[in-house]
């Protein structure tokens, strides 16, 4: 594998477990993609119910997810707009980054 598709290795080796948040800004930013679109993320998650990957809902602490990521954009601001859509797909989620989720993460094109 190459340099550029590192991001969801580095993610997965701070813990399998992780939050779908985490992981669209990873995958996105793997392909420069700008991960602060929320239809977007609704559009991921959709794709990862229909692949029938195993999704547990994750109590997200917004105030707590925060970060400045590229180009200044607030993953806690993000998180808040998801939040008021209230739907089962701008919900975050917590999946397991192995090998195979990774493998159907990549195929998702926005």
């Amino acid at each position: 594998m190459n340099n550029d598709n590192m991001s969801l290795e580095k993610l997965r080796s701070k813990a399998i477990y992780q939050n779908t948040i985490d992981t669209w800004i990873s995958m996105c930013l793997e392909n420069n993609i700008d991960w602060y679109n929320v239809n977007d993320y609704k559009k991921f998650i959709s794709y990862l119910i229909n692949s029938k990957l195993n999704l547990k809902k994750f109590p997200l602490c917004i105030k707590e997810s925060g970060g400045i990521y590229e180009r200044g954009k607030d993953k806690t601001k993000f998180a808040e707009e998801l939040s008021n859509l209230n739907d089962i797909n701008s919900m975050a989620y917590t999946i397991k980054l192995n090998d195979f989720n990774i493998q159907v993460i990549r195929k998702f094109k926005t």
